[in-house]
């Protein structure tokens, strides 16, 4: 082995910093103030890194099954800007002005260029940090991806359910008169649902979620209290708020007998198999929320599916504070 890869191996595994045991040695290659970035091993066998990267690749995977394109490794299938760019399209229902295929690395990189500027167009209204760029995507540097994705992920208001607040350690190596030396920072990749959804005002559920969950357990019991005095009318019961709502069928039902009207078997699926026909009935119970009076629900359907308690609570209280005196 030569000595620059013995030194890179030396900085990496120095005190205070855990083995990186899978650092390649083309990763120890550097020049002069060259910096590289990896994830430490540790942090990719997080359960919620796991499951993060796992929800990313299915919502990619589906987004692009007509295109029949099949990603099953992120860094190594995205960094050429080929997969990004139909990504891109699909989602925004746009045709980018790029090369279809390009194998010299100018020409990845030029396309890659193209699919972020129109990115960025999307984004920068909303005023988001920016954390990737050309050169991190085509070195297939996995936090800028992971970036990108969530990014997106949360600007299209993808059917997905983020795992929240995943944190990575990311070892950063720099060469500096002849020496590596390394550096361990903390990367956040997400947070709560509500901050990358843009929601950023917190309300009561909020408060007792984070502050005073004995409070939230009485909130729940009144809560089913509700729902099964109007629901056992039908012969049915609800004892988990959290996973009998997510179909959105007891949703429909109910509206239907608090205001007191028969809602036509044909405008929900009775027995939802699919996410989408579930989440056609929720947005439907929602309509007949709006019919009824009610302001647009806060939780998006899709959350609701997802078992998301918080947003399944938020539209039952809203039930619950007009209809509470209802026979």
């Amino acid at each position: 082995m030569s000595d620059l890869q013995e030194e890179g191996k030396n900085a990496i595994n120095s005190p205070m910093s855990p083995a990186l045991a899978d650092v390649h040695p083309e990763d120890t290659q550097l020049e002069e103030n060259e910096e590289r970035t990896m994830i430490d091993p540790t942090s990719k066998e997080d359960p919620k890194f796991k499951e993060l990267v796992k929800v990313l690749l299915d919502w990619i995977n589906d987004v692009l099954v007509e295109e029949r394109i099949i990603v099953k490794q992120l860094e190594e299938d995205l960094y050429d800007g080929q997969v990004l760019q139909k990504l891109l399209e699909k989602l925004a229902g746009c045709k980018l002005n790029v090369a279809e295929v390009t194998q010299s690395e100018i020409g990845q990189k030029q396309k890659l260029q193209t699919v972020l500027e129109a990115v960025h167009d999307l984004l920068r209204p909303r005023g988001w940090a920016l954390r990737w760029s050309v050169d991190s995507i085509h070195g297939k540097n996995l936090v800028a991806i992971l970036h990108l994705l969530v990014s997106l992920a949360m600007h299209f208001r993808a059917p997905i359910r983020l795992p929240e607040h995943v944190a990575v350690q990311v070892v950063v190596v720099r060469k500096r008169e002849g020496l590596l030396h390394s550096s361990h920072i903390s990367e956040e990749l997400t947070t709560t649902t509500e901050m990358m959804m843009g929601r950023f005002e917190r309300d009561a559920f909020d408060t007792l979620f984070d502050h005073a969950p004995d409070k939230l357990s009485v909130v729940k019991k009144s809560l089913i209290t509700f729902v099964n005095k109007h629901l056992n009318k039908l012969n049915l019961e609800v004892t988990e708020l959290e996973t009998q709502f997510a179909d959105g069928v007891y949703l429909v039902l109910l509206m239907g007998l608090l205001e007191d009207y028969f809602v036509p078997l044909h405008n929900f699926y009775l027995t939802p198999e699919s996410f989408d026909q579930k989440v056609h009935n929720v947005s439907f119970a929602f309509e007949l929320m709006l019919d009824g009076g009610l302001k647009k629900p806060k939780a998006r359907p899709e959350d609701v599916v997802n078992l998301d308690l918080k947003s399944t609570l938020r539209v039952l209280y809203n039930l619950f504070t007009k209809y509470k005196n209802v026979e």
